[in-house]
């Protein structure tokens, strides 16, 4: 399952071309998990392959530049990227300005007082993974396959203790009636100060389909937007972009909304190689297009890596996937086409246009915000 890190909410994807700068960077600091998830799409995850620090300090180079013009920040996304260890951790962050913002991804179920201390004194913002309540979680297991539920529910009371901040990600099975309302509750009560919310992806070793029908998904979305409506004390990552949309639809504005350029989102793998555009595709070969790397920052700097970016193959032939979505998809304007992971996943390629996550949190996702909106119009006297 891709599972989105966190970090600035990727703009959708738009304009053809690829921005020499990204906005951020996905950092692999080890292919290890101690879970065993069972939608999940990494291929590596039982290996504890460990980035070297010497990868760090070449994408620091760039990111330390990139960070003096603005906001940047570094993403550690693994695996589980606690399982590298405080140290090593510590030592990877180390050639990174103070100004760059350091983001984590992770199952929480490693977090503890020194952990925290940890994230408090380098300022890092974290994200936990959880699918809601412990009845939700049954496919969030360890490596003997046993609920990995109260190691998470125990990280996540030691941040609150601490007083750390947190956002969530979670990944939705099955969209039914009412389980929008139960999660949107489940997390205000969690008390995370951002929620994204994944609908399972066919993507990497997690082949299962994603197929949903229409009304069930379309349902979902609407349902969240009232419970958030009730009580709108949690960021929600998905409604939020949806209104601004629908906003800027109706002031005539959406024509500013997509970037001039593709946000590159370059992955650091563990080994030093970068994939762009989709994190899902590291770690992944194919006859056709080979590592999907589009080079090694410990033999090309990152700003060089990403300059060359349109002459991977696979990215020139999603480019064009991309200007086929504008070409035909009437929900371009909010998206901005396809993603390249689950083109690839689902269809083997990546000038194909819709996907079943196109459909499931894009193309249903609006339309639910909209039927929301429809259906609870003001009464006007």
């Amino acid at each position: 399952m891709s599972q989105q890190p966190e970090g600035p909410v990727n703009a959708p994807l738009g304009m053809r071309g690829i921005a020499a700068v990204p906005t951020y960077v996905v950092m692999q600091p080890t292919t290890l998990c101690n879970l065993d998830c069972t939608y999940c799409y990494l291929p590596f995850r039982k290996v504890d392959q460990r980035m070297p620090v010497a990868v760090a300090r070449r994408v620091a180079e760039a990111a330390n530049r990139w960070a003096a013009g603005g906001r940047f920040s570094v993403v550690w996304h693994g695996g589980e990227p606690m399982t590298a260890g405080r140290e090593h951790l510590a030592a990877l962050m180390a050639p990174f300005d103070p100004a760059v913002e350091h983001h984590i991804q992770t199952n929480a179920t490693l977090i503890d007082d020194a952990w925290c201390a940890f994230f408090a004194e380098r300022g890092v913002r974290v994200s936990i993974s959880v699918d809601g309540p412990r009845e939700r979680n049954g496919e969030r297991v360890n490596l003997a396959g046993c609920p990995a539920y109260d190691r998470i529910a125990r990280g996540v009371e030691r941040l609150r203790a601490h007083g750390i901040p947190f956002s969530a990600l979670c990944v939705v099975g099955r969209p039914e009636p009412g389980l929008a309302t139960e999660l949107y509750a489940y997390f205000l009560e969690l008390g995370c100060e951002v929620l994204g919310l994944n609908i399972e992806e066919q993507e990497g070793v997690n082949t299962r389909a994603n197929g949903h029908p229409a009304e069930l998904v379309t349902g979902f979305w609407s349902e969240l937007v009232a419970a958030w409506r009730r009580d709108p004390r949690i960021h929600l990552r998905e409604v939020e972009w949806s209104l601004r949309y629908a906003a800027a639809v109706l002031d005539g504005t959406d024509a500013g909304l997509l970037p001039s350029r593709l946000d590159p989102i370059p992955t650091v793998a563990h080994d030093g190689s970068v994939v762009l555009l989709s994190p899902e595709l590291a770690g992944f070969t194919d006859p056709r297009y080979g590592d999907f790397a589009s080079g090694n920052v410990l033999t090309t700097p990152l700003g060089d890596i990403l300059a060359g970016a349109a002459g991977t193959p696979w990215i020139a032939e999603f480019l064009t996937g991309v200007e086929a979505c504008r070409a035909t998809c009437p929900y371009f304007g909010f998206c901005g086409g396809a993603h390249a992971a689950n083109r690839y996943f689902e269809h083997g390629r990546f000038d194909t246009t819709v996907t079943d996550h196109c459909r499931n949190s894009k193309m249903r996702l609006l339309e639910g915000v909209l039927d929301h909106a429809r259906d609870h119009q003001p009464t006007h006297v």
